[in-house]
């Protein structure tokens, strides 16, 4: 699936289904390596620092994860970009959204560390932290756009080594909180180098056509929209639910992203199609992501207990029915995230529209309007998820007809 040309290859060659197959495998792995980095941190951070040590190392990954997901939106945008314009550049547009993702960090300072009770050079750590994460999106979309899937999967494990290796070998050799994001900073400024290096294509054609900072908005807010309605509804239950059925909900949810997450290598795989206007792409990605759903839903019908006993103990396989549930709304906002992104592709304005109103919906619902159980909030998220889906797919057949009302005849 790498093109040295640097065209990206996809007007050029139609990829097998066996390269296709070995790119899909490779981003799941990356994906999966991501996610690893991710768990063994906090675990790790567990035997290895004090409870308000580990508290303040939550609260850090926390800002952190919020603070770059405009990183994400900046792969999506130039994923899009390089799809349509072969060669094009991002410009000054990345190094300005990664400066003000890590001056927004800073200008926490004065108000993050008494608040949270963070060590006074934290804040700047993480400012600079994340500058070099949201950066690395620019090189990670350059690769996505010119369909170099196995470069891809080869970034995406450089900037989960690059972000979290450095922090895990902090609290291994015991340098404590700061010590530890002291030593994550420095690695993860070195990820953005590593991959200019590799998104580079020896005589390949720069075009002419850089990146906006409004597609960057746009892809960010999507991204950020996608996140916040996914999770509103643990963030709810922590809120309305008693701290017992809270915990349950959350053991839940974790089968809700396990649902949402794992067939996601489809969208990766499909945006640089979708950026070109394929429908074939689109009704594919759709296709796909929805049988892996199903899949999903009827095997946690069939074993929920189990389920719930994997995700949380043994403790909670008593909730096992409630499995089925759960993957439904995970499977349903898999859907809208295919949706979403298409839209992002098709430079729709405010693809997040639907997304906000239906988070708005459900905070309003889950707050107001029905009784503080887990079945009442956990059937609140799978109706906004419907709700998400409906508003995503309207928009999506709206854009459809508008795209297909402005082709001129015969062309």
């Amino acid at each position: 699936m790498d093109h040295p040309s640097g065209r990206g290859g996809s007007s050029l060659t139609t990829p097998s289904r066996r390269s296709i197959g070995l790119a899909g495998a490779a981003v799941t792995v990356a994906g999966a390596v991501t996610n690893a980095f991710g768990y063994v941190v906090p675990v790790l951070g567990a035997r290895r620092l004090s409870a308000g040590d580990l508290g303040a190392l939550a609260t850090v990954l926390a800002i952190v994860a919020i603070a770059s997901v405009p990183g994400t939106g900046l792969q999506i945008a130039m994923a899009v970009r390089r799809a349509r314009h072969p060669g094009a550049t991002a410009g000054r547009v990345a190094v300005v959204t990664a400066l003000v993702c890590g001056g927004a960090v800073l200008l926490l300072a004065p108000v993050a560390g008494p608040l949270l009770d963070l060590p006074p050079a934290l804040t700047p750590l993480l400012a600079v932290y994340t500058f070099a994460i949201v950066l690395s999106g620019r090189r990670l979309g350059e690769l996505q756009g010119d369909e170099r899937f196995l470069r891809l999967a080869l970034g995406m494990s450089v900037l989960a080594t690059g972000r979290y290796a450095g922090l895990i070998a902090g609290l291994l050799l015991g340098l404590g909180l700061t010590g530890s994001v002291l030593l994550g900073t420095a690695l993860a400024l070195g990820v953005p180098l590593v991959l200019a290096v590799l998104a580079r294509t020896p005589g390949a054609v720069t075009g002419d056509h850089g990146l906006t900072a409004r597609q960057v908005f746009t892809a960010g807010s999507a991204t950020l929209a996608m996140l916040a309605v996914s999770y509103a509804d643990v963030i709810l239950a922590r809120h309305v639910l008693p701290a017992d059925a809270s915990g349950a909900y959350a053991v839940g949810a974790v089968l809700t992203k396990g649902a949402l997450w794992a067939p996601q290598v489809v969208t990766v795989l499909a945006l640089p199609k979708l950026a070109q206007g394929s429908r074939r792409a689109l009704l594919t990605a759709v296709g796909l992501v929805a049988a892996c759903g199903l899949l999903l839903v009827a095997a946690s019908a069939a074993a929920g207990g189990l389920a719930f006993q994997l995700a949380g103990g043994a403790g909670y396989a008593e909730l096992g029915r409630y499995a089925p549930v759960f993957a439904t709304t995970g499977a349903l906002y898999a859907l809208v995230f295919v949706l979403i992104n298409a839209q992002v592709a098709a430079g729709a304005r405010w693809p997040s529209a639907p997304l906000w109103a239906a988070t708005a919906v459900l905070v309003v619902t889950a707050e107001w309007l029905v009784p503080p159980t887990l079945p009442a909030i956990m059937w609140c998220a799978a109706a906004t998820a419907a709700l998400a889906l409906t508003g995503a797919a309207l928009c999506q057949r709206r854009l459809g007809a508008g795209r297909s009302g402005r082709v001129r005849p015969g062309a």
